[in-house]
């Protein structure tokens, strides 16, 4: 009996909001796109829910349409720690707390509007010069992409797995049944950990932790490192499951190779506490759609390690600042005595100023540090 055999211009692997950003913009370029994944939809997976100004701008720009009841609003970053705290709100509008699988639904619903394939339920077992093999058959692509996370077979099989910088941390996350008591984004800095706090909804917020060690991540026990949360939680009750996860750094020597591109955090990642994973897979998406139109991978390539050079720098240094509690602390108290400093070095992070107002911003924070 023949295989069936299927032909297209990109065939993506991994279907979700990576795979399926490159396939919105693959088809905004006009070419045919299939998506294979194991599963379907929705496809869900432990993460913060929270989704910056930039974020929701890249969504905007694929097309992707969310509904106000989708999410809660909220209108920046609060950092935290007992004794300090301090605030800004985002210049360009708010972020959103978004549930996963609701982005994953909305994301499919414009990919099919835009006219993409889908063939869940389909592992993929290979892939060679023209194309991908499965149990059904074969499809015969001009482009693959990988999008399949950050255990990407994809990566292994095209030989792009050499890396530049790689590390690991753990997190774990629970969702609450409570009205948020904040309209900010609180990231909570504790001896061991980090707690990143979303607002979801009028009843329900989302809470992260984030270690250096598994052995951190037992959420009740991890949970008393931060006594101001641990009050406001006592007795609210759990809703959904508690799910754990891997959040990695991950820099590639490449994310090209003949007719193969990587796209998410199969082409590299970011640590969780930036909060850019998501926005950056979006941009490299539209960044990879633009290249395969024309013709020329390598220009994905200089545009990914371009994209990266933000956030990298960002998450660096927040995780500096999580392993030096000294000077962390006295940190937060300076940036509390001047809130102006934190603005911009908020405007900086999510793009609404560029790199010389990090600097200054930063060099000032340098000068405050000194006087403490």
């Amino acid at each position: 009996m023949t295989c069936p055999r299927f032909s297209t211009d990109v065939f993506i692997i991994g279907g979700g909001p990576a795979g399926l950003a490159a396939a919105i913009a693959s088809r905004q370029k006009g070419l045919d796109v299939i998506i294979a994944d194991g599963s379907a939809p929705p496809i869900e997976k432990p993460c913060g829910e929270g989704m910056m100004p930039e974020t929701l701008q890249a969504l905007r720009t694929l097309g992707v349409k969310l509904n106000p009841t989708d999410g809660q609003k909220f209108s920046g970053i609060c950092f935290a720690q007992q004794g300090a705290r301090v605030s800004a709100d985002f210049l360009q509008g708010p972020g959103l707390g978004l549930p996963r699988p609701i982005l994953h639904q909305r994301m499919v619903a414009r990919a099919e509007e835009c006219g993409v394939q889908f063939l869940w339920h389909t592992p993929i077992g290979g892939i060679d010069s023209e194309g991908a093999l499965f149990a059904r058959g074969k499809v015969q692509a001009r482009w693959i992409v990988g999008a399949d996370g950050l255990s990407s077979r994809v990566r292994r099989w095209s030989a792009l797995e050499a890396t530049k910088r790689s590390s690991r941390r753990f997190a774990i996350r629970r969702h609450f049944r409570t009205r948020p008591w904040s309209n900010h984004m609180e990231i909570h800095w504790g001896r061991h950990a980090q707690a990143y706090v979303t607002p979801m909804g009028g009843n329900e917020i989302c809470i992260v932790l984030l270690a250096d060690h598994v052995e951190h991540t037992s959420f009740d026990r991890t949970l008393r490192e931060f006594p101001e949360l641990h009050e406001k939680l006592a007795g609210q009750e759990v809703s959904g499951r508690e799910r754990g996860a891997v959040t990695a750094i991950r820099s590639l020597h490449h994310v090209q190779r003949g007719n193969v591109a990587l796209v998410g955090d199969a082409s590299g990642s970011l640590d969780a506490v930036t909060g850019d994973g998501m926005r950056l897979a979006f941009q490299q998406a539209s960044a990879l759609a633009a290249a395969m139109a024309a013709g020329d991978l390598r220009s994905y390539e200089r545009a990914h390690r371009a994209l990266a050079r933000r956030p990298m720098r960002i998450g660096d240094l927040l995780l500096w600042l999580g392993r030096n509690p000294l000077v962390r602390s006295r940190a937060i108290r300076a940036l509390q005595s001047r809130p102006d400093l934190f603005a911009r070095l908020l405007a900086a992070h999510v793009g609404a100023a560029d790199s010389s107002e990090l600097l200054s911003a930063g060099a000032l924070l340098g000068w405050h540090l000194l006087r403490i």
